[in-house]
């Protein structure tokens, strides 16, 4: 982990890398370096810490016109200069995203052909590799060929070699890279903002395959053949990966999701219940329904298993993506998998998919990038259209599953014929003023509650039913980007055991959005409360009773189908005010990804 990009054409190579490694800071890293060819010799540059540091340490006036960068995060071996990529070996320099499992064997074969290693990682050994089956065979193509069959595990690669000075070879295998187009120029990258500033044409390298790349781009299966590739045109521009005057991406798109619920739900609203059923699969075979996700997709998953229980009437499981693709699977023709992922390219649920496929069972990917790979393999595949996340912690992507999820709720309720005809056109209405909802949520301000938060080591959330799951994702955002110890539990669960850690001043964060529940949810809140417990509440103007609590944010009574989407607001702003006022790396947090692409 963590970004990949490489560049082979007229310009300067040199500045193309370091503009493409800047695009991928989103997905975190520790190191950053760039190898590239000049005065016919590979120069390998590589500094820890931020790309500024490497920046620092090229020769301005250098030129070269074929290169590769990378950005790290360590997995094996400590974040430091010796371990970053490029790595080189012999007439072989790489980059590498993955993880090789099969590392420590590897070596200890090179080792005994006389290869010595200078780093920890596992990296260094598929260089190594490369050098000595390139002795063997002399020709790359063959060499790559020889090279998959010898891995374990994951990886996307860029190659060059000394023997050929205009080119850059390209392998994947669960984890994403893709390759840009222009006219008489060619890239490579993780993901496609890294090529934003110079194209937006690009293809999708897909697993196993192998990518020539030089002024012109030829991808080859196994035998060799040459594979026909579609071109495919990003939709965005650059100027949606840029902040646009917002001190972070996080608050941009924040801002974002009331245009983003806008994108989200057109497909199913257009034309009301005709396009509800009509633009959503067909739930009508499935008598169960498991949804997997990690993190945020996770939490939006126990979201959607709420309402599709409640108004589907149809037994739903939410399970954690890295838990279940280990577990014994209990479904069948009649079970339908929902899979969650933001990029697509999410190794644990990727799994999942294709554990579940290896058994016959119908899938549905519920993502955001378009071509994934979790769009790709699915049976069937529903885009949120959030656009470009850049912001490690997702805002705006979460909405948007939530809000699908929401829809599958109606599509399946109205289909079975438990929402009446009357009734669901009455909540379709209710996701057109969404937007406004959402946009009167982000105006409020939540300085006070952030303040009362942000000197503090630890936080409590706690809610019952639906909104316990939304205590979840409100949890995750703010230990992720404000590194304070924060724990979500099930309201009803605190005298079996939390509630011994409330004491004088600790911060509690309650949500009460369900009526029929508010009641006992309120007797919580007063028991934190009489221990001393400062307490911020989230509920709405129905519930809302003037009981005792420190500081309240008051939402709007709205139905269940769009109350979660407006709660979340809260949730996230709560976070990222206090993430700001503890002077933290809002955008990229210490030791996270954007993309997990390992496990």
């Amino acid at each position: 982990m963590c970004g990949i990009v490489g560049y082979t054409g007229n310009r300067n190579a040199i500045t193309v890398l370091l503009d493409g490694l800047k695009a991928l800071e989103y997905r975190g890293y520790d190191s950053a370096g760039i190898a590239y060819r000049t005065c016919n010799r590979i120069e390998v540059v590589k500094a820890s810490g931020k790309i500024v540091n490497l920046e620092k340490k090229l020769n301005p006036n250098m030129h070269s016109n074929v290169g590769i960068g990378h950005t790290r995060w360590a997995t094996h071996g400590k974040p430091n200069e010796v371990n970053s990529h490029p790595h080189r070996m012999g007439k072989f320099t790489i980059v590498h995203n993955g993880i090789i499992e099969n590392y420590e064997v590897l070596k200890k074969l090179l080792v005994k052909s006389g290869y010595k290693f200078k780093t920890e990682t596992d990296s260094e050994v598929i260089a190594g590799l490369l050098d000595k089956l390139y002795s063997e065979k002399n020709d790359v193509l063959k060499v790559i060929v020889e090279l998959k069959k010898l891995l374990i595990g994951s990886y996307a690669l860029g190659i060059i070699c000394d023997d050929i000075p205009d080119k850059i070879y390209a392998v994947r295998k669960d984890s994403p890279l893709i390759i840009g187009v222009n006219d008489d120029e060619s890239f490579i990258a993780s993901d496609v903002p890294a090529i934003l500033k110079y194209t937006n044409k690009y293809i999708i390298l897909n697993d196993n395959e192998i990518a020539e790349i030089g002024r012109s781009v030829n991808v080859y299966n196994d035998n060799l053949d040459i594979v026909n590739k579609e071109v495919l045109t990003f939709e965005g521009n650059l100027e949606v990966a840029e902040k646009n005057g917002y001190e972070h991406f996080m608050l941009k798109e924040i801002h974002e999701q009331p245009e983003v619920i806008k994108n989200t739900t057109a497909p199913f609203l257009k034309f009301g219940l005709e396009s509800l059923t009509e633009n959503m699969p067909d739930f009508s075979k499935y008598d169960k329904i498991d949804i997997i996700g990690c993190g945020s997709a996770y939490h939006a998953g126990l979201v959607g298993k709420c309402l599709i229980e409640k108004y589907g009437n149809i037994p739903v499981n939410a399970f954690v993506a890295s838990e279940y693709r280990y577990q014994k699977i209990f479904a069948d023709e009649k079970t339908l998998v929902i899979l969650i992922s933001q990029s697509g390219e999410t190794a644990d649920t990727l799994a999942c998919l294709r554990k579940v496929h290896d058994m016959g069972i119908n899938t549905l990917a519920i993502v955001n990038v378009v071509g994934s790979s979790l769009a790709r393999e699915a049976d069937k595949v529903i885009y949120i259209k959030a656009g470009p996340e850049i912001s490690v912690a997702t805002t705006k992507a979460y909405l948007a599953q939530i809000t699908i999820l929401s829809l599958m709720a109606l599509n399946i309720g109205y289909n079975k014929k438990l929402i009446s005809e009357s009734k669901a056109l009455e909540i379709i209405d209710s996701y057109e003023k969404l937007p406004n909802f959402i946009s009167e949520m982000i105006d409020k301000d939540y300085k006070d509650i952030a303040k009362s938060l942000y000197d503090k080591d630890n936080c409590f959330y706690i809610g019952r039913g639906i909104d316990y799951a939304l205590s979840m994702e409100g949890s995750l955002k703010l230990k992720e980007i404000s590194y304070i110890v924060s724990c979500a539990y099930a309201a009803g669960e605190l005298k079996h055991g939390t509630i011994s850690l409330i004491e004088d001043g600790t911060n509690v964060i309650a949500i009460v959005t369900d009526k029929n529940i508010a009641d006992k949810t309120i007797g919580n809140i007063k028991e934190v409360k009489s221990r001393g417990a400062v307490i911020s509440l989230i509920t709405t103007e129905q519930i809302d009773d003037n009981f005792d609590v420190d500081y309240k944010v008051v939402m709007p009574t709205l139905n269940d189908f769009i109350s979660p989407m407006v709660c979340a607001i809260p949730l996230q702003l709560i976070s990222y005010e206090t993430a700001k006022l503890r002077g933290c790396d809002i955008d990229k947090p210490k030791n996270l990804a954007k993309s997990v692409t390992v496990e």
